[in-house]
């Protein structure tokens, strides 16, 4: 894994640097498992922008990644391949099952060609990276990835390049995750996680240089608010530069820096026990 910086031949490539994807080793994605993918470009079921700034970008097919792995219980698979997955920050792993059917997984950190994974539901596997299983066989203490937040939902939580949950401990049928925003949640010991962290951490670490990738990535150009009209923006308006004497905010008013969005009266609320905390310079805020 590693970041390779350009040499600062022009504008675009002063800045600029790349990941050089060395956990991959398959270059071609298996074809049975694409799929077509239709974009909305930030617009919802009736046409209306409800999210600014996307459209555009290079075309890709959608890679059929196996969140659930329920139905793969019991059957050893064994890792074809890692790929690059244009539609994710993370790697994954091809994995063929001795009943010959083929499933894409998010590649965990340390996972390499040959290796055997597999799932459990009942009893508990051996915990090394890539074996799925219930939160209650897992070892306390232990990192994971790929977490249900409902039993049979799939996986919803930890599934970035370079994250994964510590497994603190368990009472009363729930297990306590340690998340990386510093999020302290009870989850059901039913669900399902993954033995590992999640491969491709350099991720983070790439520098895009110049806006043409945020184009390529379907990022479309944003305009300031102070510079927009009073009808368009609350900033908005005003005779030469004005702040717009509020708080910065979007369009619809809602604040941008330090504005709480979440509701806290939404189901599953009371799971958690301690709220994120903001991380700044190494040091807990």
């Amino acid at each position: 894994m590693g970041i390779k910086v350009y040499k600062k031949t022009s504008a675009g490539r002063r800045f600029a640097s790349v990941n050089t994807n060395e956990e991959v080793t398959k270059f071609f994605p298996e074809k049975s498992l694409l799929r077509p993918q239709t974009r909305t470009s930030g617009r919802n079921y009736s046409g209306k922008i409800t999210v600014r700034g996307r459209g555009g970008g290079a075309k890709r097919l959608y890679r059929m990644v196996d969140f659930k792995r329920k139905d793969r219980d019991g059957i050893e698979g064994r890792v074809v391949g890692i790929e690059y997955d244009p539609n994710r920050s993370s790697h994954i792993a091809l994995v063929q099952y001795t009943d010959g059917e083929k499933r894409y997984i998010i590649a965990p950190k340390g996972l390499k060609d040959g290796d055997v994974v597999l799932c459990s539901s009942e009893t508990p596997v051996e915990p090394k990276p890539g074996n799925c299983m219930p939160l209650k066989f897992i070892p306390t203490g232990m990192s994971v990835h790929c977490v249900e937040m409902a039993p049979g939902r799939g996986a919803q939580l930890c599934r970035s390049a370079g994250t994964y949950a510590r497994l603190s401990n368990r009472e009363g049928g729930y297990a306590t995750l340690v998340m990386p925003s510093g999020e302290i949640r009870k989850v059901l010991a039913e669900c399902r996680a993954t033995i590992g962290e999640v491969g491709n951490p350099d991720h983070f670490n790439r520098r895009l240089g110049k806006a043409g990738i945020n184009r390529h990535l379907g990022v479309r150009p944003k305009t300031r608010g102070v510079a927009k009209s009073h009808n368009a923006h609350p900033l908005g308006g005003g005779s030469g530069r004005s702040k717009g004497n509020r708080a910065p905010c979007g369009p619809t008013g809602v604040e941008a820096k330090g504005g709480r969005t979440r509701n806290r009266k939404k189901p599953g609320a009371d799971l958690i026990i301690r709220r994120r905390r903001s991380v700044r310079y190494g040091q807990v805020m």
